[in-house]
């Protein structure tokens, strides 16, 4: 074990040490950790992948935690650059004014803010906002533009101190973030110490369902500790004096779920979408290890796949490139053996991650002026779940005789 990792050795959820093996992937330094050239004489460290099935209550999680400073203080994922994103927030905030009525000009906080997107609207919609989140130059660019964002790790100690000074939340949030928290104990116990009576916690987490279903294993990655699905989520909630309300499907990141939540007894009824989630997890046995382990081989099969049909193209002479710089495209170009040797260079539209080096692989991430400069004849949609969206920016591209590979759900040639 190294000083920035460490391995723990109980459910995450319910606290059970019956936790089995299901998958092994690939060792990944951080998803996220990406290098400028000065530094690609320096090895990067490498943490296990492993994902284990907990036997009492069937979450399925990473063991393996890296320090989440590591991971998150110099972070360089921001959802304004995703015009997608910046729609989704949209109709999120929407949707909770709509649904949960919270009090006018009440507070909303959201837990792992990063730039302040979703919080902007509610800002919007008349609501008092304050965002937190760890990564220093994010929380001070969000502060700047005028979305007040404290910059720091959520818990039962900061919970206290904003209660104190500004009040319960009628709103709390926690978006593509529910995953990525060791202590999630300790979160919802700030969470429920701030809430108000009648107040929501409303989350998005990538779900389980679709992960399997559709093979999206590369979503596996340190700073995704949990895989989570309704009926372990319903369990521990009920222990933390809280109860799930709401248990909605989103189309975001291949399939997440919108988990909504209030303290137990609160005004809001069960919804139905609860107990048919829970339902149709049973019916796909996500209750079972036996499925993960199955999952596992699927993942391989796709392995194969990729992994031939672009040696096949090298040995043709073809030039390949990536689309999209995603943490996930780290653990699937480990996992695949997918190198320098096969990849190029990776276009990225964040100007954060260009000119910098992939975690560990180091291929080289441009602007979207090198496909014109450097004419590949093949572009591997990294972010496939945005494939739609940059197939149709890159119509020239694709006029010009280029061709689009799509890696997941199922290896595809455009």
């Amino acid at each position: 074990m190294s000083a920035n990792h460490h391995r723990r050795d109980t459910c995450r959820l319910c606290g059970s040490t019956a936790l089995s093996p299901v998958v092994a992937l690939v060792p990944t330094p951080p998803a996220n950790a990406f290098v400028p050239a000065a530094e690609l004489a320096v090895e990067q460290e490498r943490f296990p992948l492993d994902v284990f099935f907990c036997e009492d209550c069937a979450h399925v999680q990473l063991l393996d935690v890296v320090d989440p400073k590591v991971l998150f203080e110099h972070y360089v994922y921001v959802s304004g650059t995703s015009p997608v994103f910046v729609k989704h927030f949209e109709r999120y905030a929407d949707f909770v004014m709509e649904r949960f009525k919270p009090v006018p000009g009440g507070l909303v906080i959201d837990i792992g803010s990063n730039d302040g997107t979703l919080l902007s609207f509610f800002q919007k919609a008349g609501m008092a906002v304050l965002g937190i989140d760890p990564a220093q130059e994010i929380a001070a660019t969000a502060t700047a533009k005028g979305i007040p964002t404290h910059c720091g790790f959520f818990g039962p100690d900061l919970a206290g101190e904003i209660a104190a000074t500004r009040g319960k939340a009628e709103v709390i949030t926690a978006n593509n973030v529910f995953a990525h928290i060791d202590n999630l104990s300790g979160v919802v116990d700030g969470v429920r110490g701030l809430l108000a009576p009648g107040g929501v916690f409303v989350f998005e987490v990538s779900y389980l369902v679709d992960v399997v279903r559709d093979t999206l294993f590369d979503t596996i990655y340190h700073e995704h500790l949990d895989y989570h699905s309704v009926k372990p989520l319903v369990r521990f909630f009920a222990a933390k004096g809280m109860e799930l309300v709401e248990a909605i499907r989103v189309d975001s990141h291949g399939g997440s779920l919108r988990g909504i939540a209030q303290l137990k007894g609160g005004p809001h009824t069960v919804g139905e979408s609860v107990a048919i989630a829970v339902a149709e997890e049973e019916r796909l046995g996500l209750d079972k290890a036996e499925t993960l382990r199955a999952f596992s081989r699927d993942i391989d099969a796709l392995g194969g796949q990729l992994n031939g049909l672009l040696r096949d193209l090298k040995a043709q002479g073809k030039r390949i490139a990536g689309f999209g710089a995603p943490a996930k495209a780290t653990t699937l170009m480990y996992h695949f053996g997918i190198g320098p040797d096969l990849v190029d260079f990776i276009i990225d539209d964040s100007p954060l991650k260009q000119g910098l080096f992939t975690p560990g692989m180091h291929i080289p991430v441009l602007s979207s002026a090198a496909i014109a400069e450097k004419k590949p004849d093949y572009l591997v949609i990294l972010a496939w779940n945005f494939a739609r969206p940059i197939i149709d920016k890159n119509a020239a591209f694709a006029q010009a005789g280029g061709k689009f590979i799509i890696p997941i759900p199922k290896v595809e040639v455009v």
